[in-house]
């Protein structure tokens, strides 16, 4: 009965006025267009969160690579520390005044150690983390200059090696009666190991000009405008870099990487960059 009263009584107003439009239904409320979902992953790309754990694995084998090798160092310090103390132009022993001192310098040669030791292992990740995103042209062509790299990284600690004995005599010469020397172990292993590691890790900056050419960020024409600058660069960088204060080291480190920088200029020119 309900019904039929409703329904009377909306069909009695349409009865009385003939004209009056028939009652529209109720507008239903707007949907809400969820938002887009982000679009698939391609094949062969990664997310994000794949980068981020790809490279939290690689550094983890980094890691453990260095750690692996610097308990080599470690195991082998005594003769490291023979071979690094050789180049002092006196028979006179290290001296440590701290209680722990001997361990701790022990532990940082074994690091540095493993660092050097471990180089292969940290290009291979870090090649093996940057390569899939470059096109198989620039893989091809930056892959040669991997072995290179080693290369450089070893021709930098032994160059180290080598200007180490000119360093120490120079610092040393300025000894007098009233100034001699007392050399203790931690300050002079510390200067040691800062100028093999940047000796080194210098050596590594023609091949990230070289792969930035190739990648299309740097070009020969504009490494040659930029000459002035990078002179200036390097006197700064070279001297910031080699702890000792003496004349030698930065002379030895900027010269060589002047050269360093020269020739890569020429190797991008040749290769069309």
């Amino acid at each position: 009965m309900a019904d039929a009263d409703a329904v009377r009584d909306v069909a009695i107003p349409a009865r009385l006025n003939p004209t009056a439009e028939p009652a529209q239904p109720s507008t239903p409320a707007p949907s809400v267009t969820p938002p887009d979902a982000p679009p698939p992953a391609q094949p062969g790309e990664m997310s994000l969160v794949g980068h981020l754990t790809e490279l939290r694995d690689r550094l983890i084998r980094i890691v453990l690579a260095i750690a692996v090798a610097s308990s080599v160092g470690f195991i082998l310090g005594d003769q490291i520390v023979a071979i690094l103390k050789a180049p002092i132009p006196t028979d006179a022993p290290l001296y440590f005044t701290g209680l722990g001192d001997a361990f701790v310098i022990r532990l940082k040669i074994g690091i540095v150690v493993g660092i050097i030791l471990a180089m292969p292992v940290i290009l291979y990740q870090v090649w093996a983390f940057v390569a899939p995103g470059l096109t198989a042209d620039e893989r091809r062509v930056v892959r040669p200059w991997i072995p290179f790299a080693l290369l450089f990284f070893a021709a930098g600690v032994g160059l180290a090696y080598v200007i180490l004995p000119f360093a120490a005599a120079f610092l040393i010469g300025f000894s007098t009666a009233d100034l001699q020397p007392l050399i203790t172990a931690g300050a002079y292993f510390d200067f040691v190991t800062t100028m093999f590691l940047a000796f080194g890790l210098i050596m590594e900056f023609p091949i990230v000009l070289y792969g930035m050419s190739r990648v299309g960020i740097v070009t020969s024409e504009r490494l040659v405008r930029s000459r002035r600058m990078a002179v200036l660069a390097i006197a700064i960088f070279a001297a910031a870099m080699t702890p000792g204060g003496d004349i030698i080291s930065p002379l030895a480190l900027g010269g060589t990487m002047y050269l360093l920088f020269e020739a890569t200029i020429f190797a991008i020119r040749r290769s069309g960059k």
